[in-house]
Formats: structure tokens, C-alpha cells, sequence
């Protein structure tokens, strides 16, 4: 982290990745990280997303991503997020979720929602494509019991999935929801619009928080 703090952004750019075609097929070249965002080349990554119920309602958590992140600061995101290391499999990229929320999970524990297929260009000079292993964890503890890492995360905020459908679907301008910050025990309401998510093309939340919606529910066939 020493190389990155040093660079002014919370990521190590020299941070090998492997690179794979559009399908998911390894090439078999490995690249440093930000000259895989730099050249557009497709990439592997994980995401976590927690929803549970509290009373009875159904919520969705998010990530507030850090100011100092190289793609989307300050936005909301999946809750945990991060890029497959070159020679890392699933299980060893789970190792994300304790490091950005501060909870251990396996695999066992998560609910495959699909793939997805991302490329983004909404900061100069980084075109990042990825293929992104979606998941969905269902964890009702409280909010306060979670460990935001400071050097990745902003915060971490929690929506009700009633309110957050009709944002995201336009239908209103803005909900209030809880957050916690990194080295905080308390949380704190938040307002939230659309405009403070991650920019999207294909309502990739709205999706998700339907699709978490559902599967709290007890739908069995249920994907993103």
C-alpha cells in the first residue's frame, strides 16, 4: 500500500492482473494494472453484494468508494469489489470481503447471481473492462459490526430495497439511508440520488436490488 499511498490513489498500479479475451479465456498474458486500464484489455473481478432484513425489510448495502480510488471515486458501488490477482482463483479473491468490510466469508456462504460484462470509460486515460463474477450474501447483522477499510472505502452505506427500486427506476429524486464510516461505531443518515452511483449503461443496481429482493424472499432461480 506504501507505492500507492505514495502515488495519491488507494490502489497499487503495478498490480499484475491476468489478462483474458471478452469470453473469460486466459490469453496468458499478465500486465501491470494500470497498463491494463490504460490499454482497455479485458480483466477479471469479483463482486459481493450483502443484502438482509431487518424487522421484516429487506435492505442492500453499498460501498461508498474511496476519494482516492483510480475509477469512480466517491461513488456507489457493489458492496465489496476487487480485481482477480494474476494466478488467484475465486476462492482467493474472496479475500476482498474481509478486507473491505472486515467480515471472512467462503465461498460456501455466497449465492451465485451471474456474470457480468463492464467496460468503463468515465475517467480520462482508463478504459476498464471487466468480467465480474456477481454474488450475493445474505447477512443481517447490524451495520455497525462491519469494518470499512479506510484506505478503499469512503464508507458503507445501507438502503431500504422498497425505496431504493423506485430511485433507481426514476420513479423518485432521492431516500435516506444509514452509513458508517472506517474507524467509526456509530452510523449516520445519508441522502441519496441517482447521480451518486457508479455510472451504469445496462441498470446494473436496479438489477441487482430486484434480484436480491427476490432471492430474500426465497426465489430459487434468481440472477442478475
Amino acid at each position: 500500500m506504501a507505492r500507492a499511498e505514495a502515488d495519491g490513489v488507494a490502489q497499487d498500479p503495478s498490480e499484475l492482473f491476468d489478462v483474458v479475451l471478452a469470453n473469460g479465456k486466459p490469453t496468458g498474458e499478465v500486465k501491470r494494472r494500470a497498463d491494463v486500464h490504460r490499454d482497455g484489455d479485458w480483466h477479471r473481478s469479483v463482486h459481493v453484494w450483502v443484502a438482509g432484513i431487518e424487522l421484516g425489510k429487506p435492505f442492500l448495502l453499498f460501498q461508498r468508494r474511496g476519494l482516492r480510488k483510480d475509477t469512480g471515486p466517491g461513488r456507489l458501488d457493489a458492496t465489496v469489489g476487487g480485481h482477480y490477482r494474476h494466478g488467484e482463483t475465486l476462492d482467493d479473491a474472496l479475500r476482498e470481503v474481509e478486507e473491505e468490510i472486515g467480515i471472512a466469508v467462503e465461498r460456501v456462504d455466497l449465492r451465485r447471481m451471474g456474470i457480468r460484462l463492464c467496460a468503463s470509460e468515465e475517467e480520462p486515460g482508463i478504459l476498464d473492462r471487466e468480467i465480474q463474477d456477481v454474488f450475493l450474501l445474505h447477512d443481517d447483522r447490524p451495520l455497525t459490526e462491519y469494518k470499512p477499510d479506510p484506505d478503499e472505502l469512503d464508507s458503507l452505506v445501507r438502503t431500504e430495497i422498497a425505496e431504493l427500486l423506485p430511485l433507481l427506476a426514476g420513479e423518485t429524486v432521492s431516500i435516506h439511508g444509514l452509513a458508517i464510516r472506517p474507524n467509526e461505531q456509530f452510523t449516520s443518515s445519508v441522502e441519496i440520488t441517482q447521480v451518486d452511483f457508479f455510472p451504469t449503461i445496462d441498470n446494473y443496481f436496479l438489477r441487482v436490488a430486484s434480484a436480491a429482493e427476490r432471492a430474500l424472499a426465497g426465489e430459487k432461480y434468481v440472477v442478475v
